[in-house]
């Protein structure tokens, strides 16, 4: 059995690397470099319960998702001698005025009655947490179970845990012109050298699924949206806990580097860093930690998340016969790339069809 894997992203790698462990062929065929897209611009919080907001019904998907990379973190470093970056370094969620404080009051207390780690924290405990806090926060939730990763790391070990593999081809610079149709099934793609046949083809191309030719038009449109970053790089490191502000996050990796992002812009494919994105990235990370201030200004990027109307993540069978999806994950896509490929690699290997 050959499937074709669309995109050669985290999602993408992820999976082949899971249908590989099955015992299933695959081909990784990616446009341009593996993991130049998103996967490696992107801040890689684990944030499970950070990003929950209320959202009982993706609750035990990402609590299982972040549970999911304790093992598998694990695996990729006994595997290749690459270390991906895996540290629980908690989340803290900062208030300034009396309303941010209500609406973390109650989503502490809907976690907390789910049984979560979850806990609100006035001033003086939150500064206990993270010593580099504004002294204008007037409190704090705290998820001290949430966790990061490295992405350019992780790609890197996804790269390596391929390579070893025999079952796993990787081809970069590889356009896909079109799924091959025949019989109202998909069964293969079309390439700059001809037909690729294969016995079930994953779409996970991030915020370009939907332009590939011969995807389902009633498939729900995958649409980029532009995420700016700002690294800066603190000596002696002094941030240890990532922290979400209203309008910021800054995630210390704890070697002096600390990620800032992120902005939410629907611009199409434009991947343009603006004065205006990084002016506000800037204003609210150091809204948030004020003495990153006086931190280096390392480096900027932007890249695209795939989104989806509704945030709901396209993740299994297709409408079209031999077509599966890994795609339209949004902020998410680190968190749930281990459960979304084990779930699309369970399938196929079971001889599921789409």
């Amino acid at each position: 059995m050959r499937v074709a894997v669309i995109g050669g992203g985290v999602m993408g790698c992820a999976t082949a690397l899971a249908l590989a462990e099955r015992g299933v062929d695959a081909i990784v065929l990616e446009r341009a470099v593996p993991g130049a897209e998103a996967s490696s611009a992107a801040a890689g919080i684990l944030g499970a319960q950070a990003e929950l907001h209320g959202r009982d019904r993706e609750a035990d998907l990402f609590l299982r998702a972040r549970e999911a990379w304790i093992p598998w973190a694990r695996e990729l470093r006994g595997t290749t001698g690459i270390d991906v970056g895996h540290r629980v370094s908690g989340v803290l969620r900062i208030a300034r005025s009396g309303a941010e404080r209500a609406d973390l009051e109650r989503e502490v207390a809907w976690q907390a009655g789910r049984g979560l780690r979850a806990s609100l924290l006035d001033p003086r405990e939150a500064h206990e947490v993270e010593p580099e806090l504004a002294a204008d926060v007037v409190a704090a939730a705290h998820f001290p179970d949430d966790a990061q990763v490295d992405p350019p790391a992780l790609l890197r070990a996804l790269m390596a845990a391929l390579a070893r593999s025999d079952r796993v081809a990787v081809r970069g610079g590889a356009t896909v012109h079109g799924l091959l149709l025949e019989r109202d099934r998909c069964v293969g793609v079309r390439l700059d050298e001809g037909e690729l046949r294969a016995d079930a083809v994953v779409l996970a191309a991030g915020s370009w699924s939907s332009l590939v030719p011969g995807v389902p038009a009633a498939m729900p449109a995958v649409r980029p949206v532009r995420g700016q970053m700002v690294l800066l790089e603190e000596r002696p490191p002094r941030v240890r806990t990532i922290v979400f502000g209203p309008g910021a996050y800054v995630v210390p990796r704890g070697d002096g580097r600390v990620l800032c992002g992120s902005t939410m812009e629907h611009a199409g494919f434009r991947k343009e860093v603006t004065a205006a994105g990084v002016h506000a990235i800037l204003g609210g990370a150091l809204a948030c930690v004020p003495s990153l201030g006086q931190a280096q200004l390392a480096g900027t990027w932007s890249n695209f998340r795939p989104h989806v109307e509704g945030d709901v993540a396209l993740v299994g069978a297709s409408q079209l016969p031999g077509l599966w999806l890994a795609t339209g994950h949004h902020r998410n896509g680190i968190l749930l790339a281990k459960v979304t490929a084990d779930a699309v690699a369970d399938a196929i290997s079971r001889g599921e069809h789409a």
